[in-house]
C-alpha cells in the first residue's frame, strides 16, 4: 500500500476511535495530540500536508483541514487553510550573478537553499525587495511563542478563532533590509496551492518582536526561473485575509529566444515513431519539466511522486507517462512498485543552459508526429488551431491506444497545452 494509501487508512482508523467527524460537526473542531496520532502512524507523516490535493480523503471528503497548536497538538475543523497560487504572466527579469562567483551553479539547484543563495548573490532578493542593504539574519526551526487568530470556515463562511501556543515554525530564510523584515519560503515543485500557515506563522511570530514591517514571501524555483510572489494579511489577526501584493519573474541565465529559434527546431528535427507509451494527457508542460528536475535528483517511487508532489496517483500516472513518452523519465517495477529514473538524455537536457534547455525539449515534443503537425498549423494561421484540426492531426499520426473521439479530444488539450508552452518562450 502507499504512504497516501496508509494515511487514509490510518486517519479512518483515528476518525472511528474518536468519533472525530461528530465531534467537528457539534463542537466545530476537535483537537488531538501527537501521542494519538502515533497510535497508527507517525505524527510527521500524518499531519503535513502542503497542498490540498495531498490531504486524506476524509478531509477531503468533509473539508476538514488540521493546524498546529503546541509542539505536541493539533486542531482539526472546516478550515480554509490553502490558497491558490495567481496566475503568473509576469516577464522575466535577467539579473546575472556576478562574475567572480565560482561555487554557485546555476544549471544545478538541487535545493531550496541554493536557489534562494543564487538568488541573494545575482542580486534578484534585493531587487524584488528593493532595498540593496538586505542582510540574512533568522532561519529554520524555532517555537511560535503565543497568539491567538481567526481563520475562515469552509462550511458556514463565518470564521473559528485558533489559539497557538509554542508550536514550532519553520523559516527558509529571512532577509532584513533598512525598512522591512522578508520571511521567505522557498519550494523547488510547482503547485497550484499553498499551505497558508508555512507564511502566516512566521509573520505572526516576527510581527510580534520587531517594530519594522514583515514581508511573508514565497519563492518558487524551476527550470532556471525563479518566481517571487510577496503576500499581506489585510487583518494581522485574520488567516484568511492572505492578498498578493507583488509578483515578478527573474532568471540568472539570458532567456531571449526568437521565432526563428523555434522555427529552426521545426525545420530541423526528426520525426520519430510514436512509443508504446500512453500519448501525453498532462496539459501543463511546466509541471513535465518540473516533475523530470525532482526525479534527476533521486529514483522516485509512484507512490513518491505522489506524496512529495502536487499531484494526486490519477496525475503522477498522466505525468509521468507524459515525460516517458518524451524520453526524458524512465520507468523499472520492484516488486509490483513502479519506480521513476532520469533518462539519459533526461539528464544531460537538465544539464544545459536555459535557452539550450527550452530549445531541447521544444526538440523532444516536436519530434513527434502530432506536435509538429499542429505547431505548423499554428505558425501558418497565426492562432491557436481548432480543436478540430489538431484532431485530424492527432488521427493521421499513429498515436498508441488512442482510438475514441472522445480519447482524441481528452489528448488534445496537452497538444494545445504543450504549443502554448512552446510560444510562450518567444520573447524577442
Amino acid at each position: 500500500m502507499s504512504s497516501t494509501g496508509l494515511n487514509d487508512k490510518a486517519w479512518g482508523q483515528l476518525f472511528e476511535k474518536y468519533d472525530i467527524l461528530h465531534h467537528v460537526e457539534t463542537d466545530g473542531f476537535f483537537n488531538i495530540s501527537a501521542a494519538q496520532i502515533k497510535e497508527f502512524r507517525e505524527p510527521r507523516l500524518m499531519a503535513k500536508f502542503d497542498h490540498t490535493v495531498n490531504l486524506p480523503e476524509l478531509f477531503a471528503k468533509n473539508k476538514l483541514a488540521i493546524l498546529p497548536i503546541t509542539r505536541g497538538d493539533y486542531v482539526i475543523s472546516h478550515f480554509d487553510a490553502y490558497h491558490s497560487f495567481e496566475e503568473n504572466n509576469s516577464p522575466i527579469t535577467q539579473v546575472p550573478l556576478p562574475s567572480y562567483i565560482q561555487s554557485l551553479d546555476c544549471n544545478n539547484i538541487p535545493s531550496e537553499a541554493i536557489a534562494l543563495n543564487c538568488a541573494v548573490a545575482a542580486g534578484i532578493i534585493a531587487d524584488f525587495m528593493e532595498d540593496s542593504n538586505i542582510v540574512a539574519t533568522v532561519s529554520g526551526r524555532m517555537g511560535s511563542g503565543d497568539f491567538s487568530f481567526f481563520i475562515g470556515d469552509t462550511i458556514n463562511g463565518g470564521t473559528r478563532q485558533v489559539n497557538v501556543s509554542n508550536s514550532q515554525i519553520e523559516i527558509d530564510a529571512a532577509y532584513e533590509g533598512i525598512d522591512s523584515l522578508a520571511l521567505f519560503e522557498a519550494k523547488r515543485d510547482l503547485s497550484e496551492d499553498f499551505l497558508i500557515r508555512q507564511l502566516y506563522y512566521p509573520f505572526r511570530v516576527w510581527q510580534g518582536r520587531i517594530t519594522k514591517p514583515v514581508r511573508p514571501i514565497f519563492l518558487v524555483y524551476s527550470n532556471g526561473i525563479y518566481r517571487l510572489y510577496e503576500y499581506a494579511f489585510e487583518d494581522e489577526q485574520n488567516y484568511s485575509s492572505l492578498k498578493m501584493i507583488k509578483q515578478r519573474n527573474y532568471s540568472v541565465e539570458d532567456t531571449a529566444i526568437s521565432v526563428s529559434d523555434i522555427q529552426n527546431v521545426l525545420d530541423s528535427v526528426q520525426v520519430v515513431e510514436e512509443p508504446k507509451i500512453p500519448f501525453p494527457q498532462a496539459d501543463k508542460f511546466e509541471r513535465v519539466i518540473n516533475l523530470c528536475e525532482l526525479v534527476c535528483e533521486h529514483r522516485l517511487s509512484r507512490s513518491n511522486v505522489t506524496e512529495q508532489y502536487d499531484f494526486d496517483s490519477r496525475q503522477t500516472n498522466y505525468y509521468t507517462d507524459a515525460a516517458r513518452y518524451l524520453g526524458l523519465l524512465e520507468k523499472e517495477t520492484e516488486g509490483r512498485t513502479p519506480v521513476y529514473s532520469i533518462s539519459t538524455t533526461g539528464r544531460k537536457i537538465l544539464a544545459l543552459n536555459y535557452k539550450q534547455r527550452q530549445l531541447a525539449l521544444c526538440s523532444c515534443i516536436l519530434s513527434h508526429g502530432a506536435f509538429n503537425k499542429a505547431l505548423r498549423l499554428y505558425f501558418r494561421c497565426g492562432v491557436m488551431p481548432p480543436m478540430n484540426d489538431i484532431v485530424s492531426v492527432m488521427k493521421e499520426s499513429g498515436l498508441y491506444k488512442v482510438n475514441s473521439d472522445e480519447t482524441f479530444r481528452r489528448r488534445a488539450s496537452s497538444i494545445k497545452g504543450w504549443l502554448n508552452w512552446i510560444v510562450s518562450l518567444i520573447n524577442e
